[in-house]
């Protein structure tokens, strides 16, 4: 890759994304942003009560990440940002067309146990289920791949950039008849 993508790396909350994302930016050598970190206060606020956010409280997150990605556009980073929704990745490909996705995946009980083991974090487990309910997977038309979350944080940032950055000892493609 001439210049580096714009990696979302997304998923459900417990996924890793704040751990595989910085690893992520390392390996492509590019600036990493954690997401959570556009978040407004009363975003903040509303899911360490236990309440999920709803699409008019993501609206200025998810055009704080957008600009962001923008932004890097030249340069190429990485930013977790769970986008959940076709919608919300809709909207920050409206800010920065190029983006890639990285759809980090898991079995619910791991991801469960996961958030468990948590310490300090403003995401209750008991937010989970929604967060299972609200995904919409990567659609074929969109640029992106899903990496599954078993395996050490290392392993997993391998497998990720491995699929960002397809191997130049990956066979060529038949020619058409």
């Amino acid at each position: 890759m001439s210049t580096p993508p714009v990696v979302v790396v997304m998923g459900v909350a417990g996924t890793g994304k704040t751990t595989i994302g910085p690893l992520v930016a390392a390996q492509l050598g590019v600036t990493y942003a954690e997401g959570d970190d556009f978040h407004p206060p009363a975003n903040i606020a509303k899911m360490s009560a236990g309440t999920p956010l709803d699409d008019a409280d993501r609206a200025p997150w998810l055009d704080a990440i957008g600009r962001w990605a923008h932004g890097r556009a030249d340069r190429g980073g990485v930013v977790s940002c769970s986008a959940l929704k076709r919608s919300y990745r809709d909207r920050l490909r409206a800010e920065a067309p190029g983006l890639v996705f990285l759809h980090l995946t898991g079995d619910r009980a791991l991801i469960e146990d996961r958030m468990g083991h948590r310490q300090g974090h403003f995401m209750p487990t008991k937010l989970l289920d929604s967060q299972f309910a609200t995904l919409q997977p990567l659609g074929p038309d969109e640029s992106g791949v899903e990496v599954d979350v078993r395996g050490t944080p290392e392993e997993i940032a391998a497998r990720a950039v491995a699929a960002l950055r397809p191997s130049a000892s990956a066979p060529a493609p038949e020619p058409a008849p």
